[in-house]
């Protein structure tokens, strides 16, 4: 017997309606007599039932005359051993593997006899030559099913006596999916078609109802089929044992679907607030579109919390979620000093529209707002995977597109980001964006395109928005209104490219923006305050800009080639260099002057508070540069049927940029970017950039105009750098060829070679774990492992270095990864931590172990250290029907953490 036993309340027996009998071709009329009695007796065996010399291959039947039947349609049946008819006590016997069908009713066992007088029928199992009993009677009307050990049923009164019967009940869809309520009953006696009784009975989700690992047992029930079952005195058995949980007596709802109930509380203790009830609720199916839990947590000193949550989705139109969550949190006791008292809310919402529902509009949200303390804050569980959220950040837009030439996509969006840390809200209520398709207005719309004439485009575009900034104090008060900005900008850029020389390619572009405001500053010295006023004018206003630019750019390839026969045959690089020229005039007419206390007048502009920026007052020259590069190479393939090298990625993108401004007085030469990423590592791309200045900086740090390597210096300064790789790797990765196996080598018949001790023999989902051996040759596999334990693990590292004040610093310097290590095939343990090089620390750690216990699941969630350092402990039934059935355990955080 397994000690991985599962939990389950549930009970179902099927047996409705009218048994038909089936034989090859034969049809009996049967006589309308009713039974003498409404009860059912012992099962009609006689002596000679088993007898050979009675039996006939085929049956040829005489109609009996009378009134009209109640069998209204033909009995099908049939036999592999023998079929026997005797009319002397009329009954119709039937050996091995026999079958009968009438209607939408089938009877399926190793003996059926049918006394065709009574409309009774007896079926039963038989032994075989070992003396073991097959051929259980297998009963199906409708979509019931019935496997006893033995039954009889009676047509007229429609009653039924069932003998060890089992039965497998669908009890409903959750959100994983349907679950099966699975019942054995010693005796199960069918009164009518809605109503069955049951004696010494048990009830599980255990897929072994021969030997469950655990079930639930029921003396007596009462059991309405698709409803309900009332059971008297009902106890949980794990393993054969009776435990303590037991009711005097049950009640099981067996309503398929979605149905209302009450969703029972976790039970614990918390030193700073006293005992207390978690997730305890009640949940509402509204509709078949929207369904509402209600839960919420109380504790001893007054301290509680709630949360609503509702699902909605109608197919191919939409779906979404609303949570909202509150918490009032009282530490200690009224009269402590350590007496506090919290508050906290959290709201979550999300939609999604089906891109079937409209193909031109679309409206979605994404909402999350609320407290910055609430989930660091927050005793319950659900909120533990997000105590490191920092940042909360909302959007709901709606989208529209207008398909006639030119098309134009409209957008409203409202959209909201929350720090945590700074607890700064910055809000967009709302946002308006349009923008229509670039046009070619000498060019045919579908026609190619040549020349600088017909290449020659432009677009439109807008964007408005009011802009608010707050703090969370001020969140949902008028204040939050106060400094709200107001703006919208009107864009036009417009551009053509074309061929020089045949391989260099020219771009001219430009750009030209409107900016509106309602509302201006204008600033002056007030004499009796001796201090400068500045006032804010409402009204609209505005101001423009524009910009030009163009860019040379070509394709430059070189090939080295080593020779066929080396190891690397060639070495191709490809430089994409680019230079361009960008003209931004200065904007002088939009500036503003005021005398200040010394009679020197100060230059400013009434735009300062525009959200799209003020017009500037330096005009810009400026010349760019950029280098991209890309570097590859022919590698021979170790595989020697192979007829084409390998194409092998060095260099995926190394790229260097820079600028000179002509109208800048010094420091012209703005600092190199380089940028880069490699996968010379398979499956290990590797991302690095870096800064260099040309100019030295003095003592206080600041750049001077003086180049750095007449400072004494190199070429350029290294000013900043920065590396970071993630990849993966598992327990295939070390093993003798990778885990995997080519078809058309040795493998199925040479462990040995190129195996993976964790494939499964004939898997064909690539996705290796343990192996399977059977035993006894019974079918029944049992899954074990080879000299290594499957793993998995993801890491990210990342380092960055200053020095732009010579302080030659690694700023951060960190390793971060998570995995999992399955121990057995029922056994996982997973981890999710990192370490701070620069710190000396590690970051937030946590493991889970996981136990896989078939109808249980057994969970164990360890945060060793740190902030949030506590531990959580979790065993309850798998399966959403009996999901109630469970044990939790939990420690509190240390409050002087917080």
């Amino acid at each position: 017997m397994q000690s991985n036993k599962h939990l389950l309340v549930f009970l179902f027996v099927l047996l409705c309606g009218r048994l038909t009998l089936t034989a090859q071709e034969d049809r009996i009329t049967p006589l309308p007599i009713k039974a003498a009695q409404d009860s059912i007796t012992a099962p009609l065996l006689t002596a000679d039932l088993l007898n050979p010399s009675n039996s006939v291959d085929s049956v040829e039947v005489d109609s009996v005359s009378g009134n009209q039947p109640l069998l209204l349609d033909k009995i099908k049946y049939k036999a592999k051993d023998y079929v026997r008819l005797s009319q002397k006590e009329n009954k119709i016997y039937l050996y091995d593997e026999a079958e009968i069908y009438y209607q939408d009713t089938e009877l399926k066992a190793g003996v059926i006899v049918m006394d065709y007088v009574k409309n009774e029928v007896y079926a039963g199992r038989i032994k075989d030559e070992k003396g073991v009993y097959t051929q259980l009677p297998f009963f199906k009307q409708g979509e019931n099913e019935v496997r006893p050990d033995s039954i009889r049923f009676n047509f007229d009164t429609q009653k039924a006596l069932i003998w060890n019967s089992r039965t497998e009940q669908q009890a409903g869809a959750g959100a994983l999916g349907s679950d099966a309520m699975n019942v054995y009953a010693e005796v199960t006696k069918k009164e009518n078609d809605s109503v069955y009784f049951l004696s010494e009975g048990k009830l599980t989700t255990s897929k072994d109802t021969v030997d469950p690992d655990y079930y639930i047992r029921v003396r007596k029930a009462k059991f309405v089929p698709k409803k309900k079952i009332i059971a008297g005195f009902s106890n949980m058995y794990i393993v054969d044992v009776p435990t303590p949980i037991a009711l005097p007596f049950a009640y099981f709802p067996l309503t398929t679907g979605r149905v209302a109930g009450l969703l029972f509380p976790t039970f614990g203790n918390d030193p700073q607030r006293g005992y207390f009830l978690q997730n305890g609720g009640y949940y509402l199916p509204i509709s078949d579109y929207v369904d509402l839990s209600i839960t919420g947590d109380y504790y001893t000193n007054g301290s509680y919390g709630f949360r609503g949550q509702t699902v909605y989705t109608k197919r191919y139109k939409f779906r979404g979620n609303v949570n909202v969550s509150y918490e009032n949190l009282i530490r200690s006791q009224r009269g402590f000093d350590d007496y506090n008292r919290t508050s906290s809310y959290n709201i979550r919402i999300s939609h999604s529209q089906d891109p079937k529902a409209s193909p031109y509009s679309r409206f979605s949200a994404s909402v999350n707002l609320g407290s910055s303390q609430f989930y660091t804050n927050s005793l319950n569980q659900v909120n533990r995977n997000n105590s490191q959220t920092n940042t909360f950040a909302s959007s709901i837009s709606y989208s529209k597109t207008f398909p006639e030439y030119p098309s134009v996509n409209a957008s409203l969006t409202l959209s909201h980001t929350q720090n945590s840390r700074t607890q700064t809200i910055n809000m967009s209520l709302p946002t308006f964006q349009a923008s229509m398709e670039r046009i070619f207005p000498f060019a045919k719309r579908d026609g190619i395109k040549k020349g600088i004439l017909q290449n020659i485009n432009f677009q439109y575009d807008v964007n408005a928005q009011n802009s608010i900034t707050t703090t969370e104090e001020d969140f949902f008060t008028s204040k939050m209104f106060e400094d709200a900005r107001v703006g919208a900008r009107h864009r036009i850029p417009i551009g053509t490219n074309f061929k020089v020389a045949k391989y260099l390619s020219v771009s001219l572009n430009g750009s030209y923006e409107d900016v509106w405001t309602l509302e201006t500053l204008r600033r002056r010295y007030d004499a009796d305050q001796e201090a400068v006023v500045t006032d804010t004018i409402p009204g609209f206003d505005r101001f423009n800009r524009y910009n030009l630019g163009a860019s040379l750019g070509t394709v430059v390839y070189g090939t080295f080639n080593f020779g066929e026969d080396k190891k690397i045959q060639a070495i191709r690089h490809v430089m994409r260099p680019s230079i361009g020229y960008s003209y931004t005039p200065s904007f002088e007419q939009f500036y503003e002057t005021y005398t200040d206390e010394d009679g020197e007048e100060v230059q400013y502009t009434p735009f300062e508070t525009s959200i799209y920026g003020r017009p500037s007052l330096n005009r810009g020259s400026s010349l760019n540069f950029s280098l991209q590069n890309t570097l590859e190479a022919k590698v021979r393939d170790k595989d020697s049927t192979a007829t084409e090298p390998k194409k092998v990625s060095i260099l995926s993108n190394l790229t260097f940029s820079t600028s000179y401004n002509f109208e800048a007085d010094s420091l012209k030469l703005s600092p190199i970017n380089m940028s880069g990423a490699t996968e010379i590592i398979k499956n290990v791309p590797i991302n690095f950039s870096a800064t260099f200045d040309p100019y030295a900086i003095d003592n206080n740090g600041r750049r001077i105009n003086t180049l750095n390597i007449k400072n004494g210096g190199g070429l350029a300064r290294l000013t900043s750098a920065r590396l970071n790789t993630g990849f993966s790797i598992n327990s295939e990765m070390f093993q003798k060829g990778g885990g995997q196996k080519k078809p058309d080598e040795r493998g199925a018949q040479d462990p040995d070679y190129g195996a993976n001790p964790f494939e499964l023999e004939g898997a064909e989902d690539g996705q290796p774990h343990f192996q399977k051996e059977k035993e006894g040759g019974g079918g029944e596999e049992n899954p074990i492992y080879g000299t290594q334990v499957p793993w998995d693990m993801r890491l990210t590292y990342v380092a960055t270095y200053s020095n732009r004040n010579r302080e030659k610093e690694i700023t951060n310097h960190s390793l971060m990864f998570t995995g999992n290590v399955q121990l057995s095939p029922k056994w996982e343990i997973g981890f999710n931590s990192g370490y701070d090089f620069k710190n000396k620390g590690f970051a937030d750690t946590r493991f889970n172990f996981k136990r896989d216990l078939s109808s249980f699941r057994l969970s164990f969630d360890w945060t060793p250290f740190g902030r949030y350092e506590r531990w959580y402990f979790f065993i309850g039934i798998k399966s959403s029907i009996l999901s109630d059935l469970k044990w939790e355990n939990r420690s509190q955080p240390f409050r002087g953490r917080r």
